[in-house]
């Protein structure tokens, strides 16, 4: 097909703005794989750069969306032939390499991870970057060593997209997860994935002391800002926190206390420029580790066409789960 549909982004007089645009495949951006788009997600990312809420597209015009899974059409990559299913998360694509949210997208062989042998291109997405950024927050709990063993662990924004894939996945290896949401009608939700306690998001979103009571022997944070320094400071002594969102905000308003007198640790995690082999290892232990009964319960699908309403619905906070978009 030379030409096919695409969520483009605009530069207007007065911010940006998102449209369902026709795009020639002559205007794609150098790569040495092309790739069939089939599916892709609504990551917040995505939601910021769709809205405009945030300078996430650094480069106009812009097809938007940050991961995709397909089938390659033609590559001279090495590692890459036609036919072959692959994943793509992150690297620039949908801020500053043309994105995901298109019948195609050429991009660099060296970006792409192979599609598990058990899993749908649906599936990969319904998991999307916020899933594969979970498992990146638990694969670093885990080498911090934190195991069921230590204690209940905590998730922030857990009806979210990062939320909910961590709650099922530290449940699933036998962790007591407290998930931590503003939105207690999703109670019963969160208990389906598996969390054992819900708590209410006012009880991390107050005044911040330096070392509040220990509560937690780590967690995953997706929200950041008050959220997160409350979170440090009820972690139990050589906890750690594995934080990956913003949501919140981008500040951090807490002291060294909980660092150096209770040896908690605090790990960020990035997705976007994760070196190959973690994210290899990443998609190896969800396709195991991630039970797909409640993959699926946790997800919706949508049309290209109806990707900004819900990019304004996740930045509102009012998208639970995932939200898988069909393209191709």
């Amino acid at each position: 097909m030379a030409t096919f549909k695409a969520m483009v982004v605009e530069k207007t007089e007065t911010g940006t703005k998102a449209a369902l645009a026709d795009f020639d495949d002559a205007n794609l951006m150098d790569g040495d794989v092309t790739v069939r788009v089939e599916y892709s997600t609504v990551n917040y990312k995505d939601g910021l750069a769709i809205t405009g809420k945030a300078p996430v597209v650094r480069r106009f015009p812009m097809i938007a969306g940050i991961d995709f899974a397909g089938t390659v059409e033609s590559s001279s990559h090495a590692a890459w032939k036609a036919g072959d299913k692959v994943i793509l998360n992150g690297w620039g694509v949908g801020e500053t390499h043309l994105g995901a949210y298109a019948g195609k997208a050429r991009v660099k062989g060296d970006w792409l991870v192979r599609l598990p042998d058990t899993m749908s291109a649906r599936e990969a997405m319904a998991i999307g970057t916020a899933g594969y950024t979970a498992m990146l927050s638990v694969m670093a709990l885990e080498r911090h060593g934190l195991s069921p063993a230590g204690g209940p662990v905590a998730v922030t924004g857990a009806a979210g997209g990062v939320g909910s894939v961590a709650v099922a996945l530290l449940s699933k290896l036998g962790f007591s997860v407290s998930a931590v949401t503003g939105r207690a009608e999703e109670a019963d939700y969160l208990k389906g994935l598996g969390a054992t306690e819900i708590v209410e998001r006012a009880a991390l979103t107050g005044p911040v002391k330096m070392l509040a009571k220990e509560r937690w022997a780590g967690g995953v944070d997706a929200v950041g800002s008050t959220t997160l320094a409350n979170l440090l400071s009820m972690t139990r002594y050589g906890g750690a926190v594995a934080a990956c969102g913003l949501a919140g905000g981008m500040d951090l308003p807490t002291s060294v206390a909980p660092f150096i007198l209770r040896g908690v640790c605090l790990y960020g995690i990035d997705s976007v420029m994760c070196p190959l082999p973690r994210r290899q290892e990443a998609w190896k232990r969800l396709e195991t580790g991630l039970d797909r009964p409640k993959l699926a319960a946790m997800t919706r699908e949508i049309g290209l066409a109806e990707v900004p309403d819900a990019a304004a619905a996740i930045v509102a906070g009012q998208i639970r789960g995932r939200v898988v978009v069909k393209i191709g």
